[in-house]
């Protein structure tokens, strides 16, 4: 087994070559840098090509290539794309779209995976598969499945199950109609068997529930996997899956619970998306857009164990379907290589190492194009495994520094996704990306303030949640700013968390939604924001949607950007005893504060009123927190990004995503970690064009918060 260092490879499907190259490919690998592969995956019908009919053998060569080469195997299941022999002779294990309407077939992931008949053959290819190659000495370890949760499931039997959760839960349908309240619409059941069918639903707490549930067979499902496959692990060899984190049926956090290492997909759009400065707005796609969004998705993945977490899937270039092309400017690879190893990445693995000639994602780009011959693409991925071979050592026994804590909660997305999300979409009623318009807006205006986020969950902050919870002193001392947009579904426990997390010296930042429903999703009877209208000095009970962006004025000397504005939302703040900084511009909304604050304890509690444009989330994120690196002092194309080794040492993770060369100035004397050579305190670090430095302090520095 290699070094781990940061593993570096790509996704590889030999079986998938139009040309036998197994030499070629692993002798081209190996002078890439590779470290790592992922195979095995997709191909069901080639392990059992017919019902209980197993060619297990055909790996082998592979393996033994890869061992030959010093390059490492995760070895995954491939349960996600099942077989059409299992279609034809189980009809029944098709998964519904919607009630009584099976998905056609074609695609992958078409099944209902807690069908019986299911479980059965995926236990068992499962079995043999991991049997087969657990002693082959290339076998790091197994991704059970793939991006899991990729669309909620409604058959019957999952209804079913989904009516006796309810019934364990509640006790009986006259406790569920008080706490659902569905005596609104006449939707009083009178027994379990008047559940309505979820299709179409609008009672959110309903949907929530619903949301829950189907995430929850989703970790159940993956647990299950995971579980069998340890039954056969050796040694080292870890368990994991590829987490798409945006998947409607996915709770990250329970998800990864039953997991050895987070693994996720990192895609993100190129080019002139990776520029800065940056002016465009979030998409809502599940790729991301914006140099901010790579780094937002990093923090994620990170937080979902509070630990380093493993690329199993990025981008070498095009990505879906042939109309969504790239042509990524020489260095982008490298630079979000670096990105996402910045913020905790462990390995960096493109999905794929060839590029297909037939299926579905034919112009998916893969590190060697159609031709097979390497080019461009190659050269600048052999340059991140050189990187990687001289630095990765170093950065791997860091941990990403952070100037602000941000409140990050599943839950919230599934109840601001459905029928409570605070905006359309389109023609729809709601917008099921609602969480993450507010979110996003928040992430991205501490990003653009050059500050680092740390991601936290309620599961790991509160005790209600299920698990031990954190000292909300404690959290204050270690990370003295905490903003906490859209938590709609919160706990009273959970809320006087956050009042004491100011009140023992840490600064509450909280954004629109926030504090307004219960755990149920139910709207509460206090004043907004709920517990915390004393602490914050301000209250609201009107709302609005904002349909165009409205023009806000700085009050009491805050120091508001040129162009800032208020979006999407309005909450009518209300100061009591507060201090108003931000004040909407309109004949009527002009009543109403857009940001107050008010010291409480030994802290301090800000509330915002609105999504934030991209200036007046800036403006709020500079006012609030201190960058660990002056933010004055970085050129508007660069950007800086900080890990502390265990012996103290910092590492800079230093790019320029611009045209135009630039410089930074790092307050000590560093070491390059990538040529070795070192650089004076005072003197400039010279970045070209579309370029990354690596450096390191030659001596500890003061300490940082960290998790």
């Amino acid at each position: 087994m290699t070094t781990p260092g940061i593993r570096f490879g790509a996704a590889y499907y030999h079986e998938y070559q139009p040309t036998p190259r197994l030499a070629e490919d692993m002798r081209l690998m190996k002078e890439a840098g590779f470290t790592v592969i992922r195979v095995g995956e997709s191909v069901w019908s080639t392990w059992e090509p017919e019902p209980g009919v197993f060619h297990l053998d055909w790996l082998e060569d592979v393996l033994d290539a890869a061992h030959e080469h010093g390059i490492d195997v995760i070895l995954g299941t491939p349960t996600y794309a099942i077989p059409m022999w299992m279609k034809r002779l189980h009809p029944e294990v098709a998964g519904d779209a919607a009630t009584g309407q099976p998905m056609h077939w074609g695609r992958r992931q078409e099944m209902d995976f807690t069908n019986p008949a299911f479980l059965f053959y995926a236990e068992r290819v499962i079995r043999k598969i991991v049997e087969r190659y657990r002693e082959h000495p290339a076998v790091i370890g197994y991704q059970v499945d793939n991006e899991p949760g990729i669309t909620l499931l409604y058959n019957e039997g999952i209804f079913q199950r989904f009516t006796d959760s309810l019934r364990h839960q509640y006790g009986d349908v006259e406790t569920l109609n008080r706490e659902w309240g569905l005596v609104y619409w006449s939707h009083r059941l009178s027994t379990w068997a008047d559940l309505w069918r979820p299709d179409g639903n609008f009672q959110p707490q309903y949907d929530l529930a619903w949301r829950r549930f189907q995430a929850s067979l989703v970790t159940e499902y993956i647990g299950w996997q995971a579980d069998i496959v340890r039954e056969y692990a050796i040694g080292e060899q870890f368990v994991t899956t590829c987490i798409a984190f945006d998947q409607p049926g996915v709770d990250d956090v329970a998800l990864s619970s039953r997991l050895d290492v987070v693994s996720g997909n990192a895609y993100y759009e190129m080019e002139d998306s990776l520029a800065l400065p940056d002016t465009a707005p979030r998409k809502g796609e599940w790729w991301t857009n914006g140099l901010w969004s790579i780094y937002d998705l990093a923090d994620r993945m990170y937080s979902a164990k509070e630990a380093p977490f493993l690329i199993t899937e990025t981008n070498s270039s095009s990505m879906g379907l042939s109309s969504h092309n790239y042509s990524p400017y020489d260095g982008q690879w490298r630079q979000a290589a670096w990105a996402l190893v910045a913020r905790g990445a462990r390995m960096v693995e493109y999905w794929h190492w060839h590029t297909l000639h037939f299926g579905a994602e034919t112009y998916w780009g893969g590190v060697l194009p159609h031709s097979q011959k390497p080019g461009r693409h190659y050269r600048e991925v052999a340059q991140i495994g050189a990187d990687f071979a001289a630095a990765g050592a170093a950065v791997a026994d860091s941990t990403p520094d952070s100037d602000v804590a941000f409140l990050y909660d599943t839950d919230s997305r599934f109840a601001l996704g459905g029928p409570q999300s605070p905006f359309r979409n389109g023609g729809q009623y709601f917008d099921p990306q609602g969480y993450h318009r507010i979110t996003s807006a928040f992430y991205r205006g501490a990003f653009d303030a050059g500050l680092q986020v740390r991601l936290v969950r309620p599961t790991q902050l509160f005790s209600s949640r299920g698990g031990e919870g954190v000292d909300a002193g404690e959290f204050a001392a270690r990370h003295p700013v905490l903003i906490a947009p859209a938590f709609f579904t919160a706990a009273d426990a959970d809320l006087d968390w956050l009042a004491a997390y100011a009140g023992a010296g840490g600064h509450l930042v909280l954004g629109p939604r926030s504090a307004y429903a219960d755990r149920e999703g139910r709207a509460r009877l206090e004043e907004k924001p709920a517990r915390l209208a004393e602490a914050a000095g301000t209250w609201y009970d009107e709302i609005a949607n904002l349909p165009e962006p409205l023009d806000v004025s700085a009050e009491n000397e805050f120091p508001l950007l040129d162009g800032a504005a208020a979006t999407d939302w309005m909450d009518g703040l209300t100061v009591t005893d507060g201090t108003s900084l931000v004040r909407f511009v309109h004949p009527h909304y002009g009543r109403w504060s857009a940001v107050t604050t008010r010291e409480h304890g030994a802290g301090r509690v800000t509330v915002v009123g609105t999504v934030p444009n991209l200036a007046l989330a800036e403006s709020v994120a500079r006012w609030a927190a201190d960058p660990i690196v002056d933010r004055a002092s970085v050129p508007e194309t660069v950007t800086v990004t900080t890990s502390t080794d265990s012996s103290g040492r910092r590492i800079y993770y230093v790019h320029n995503w611009s045209w135009e060369p630039a410089s930074f100035t790092p307050p000590e004397a560093v070491t390059d970690l990538i040529d070795g050579t070192d650089v004076a305190a005072g003197a400039a670090l010279e970045l070209g064009p579309w370029d990354v430095r690596v450096v390191r302090t030659l001596a500890p520095v003061a300490p940082v918060t960290t998790p």
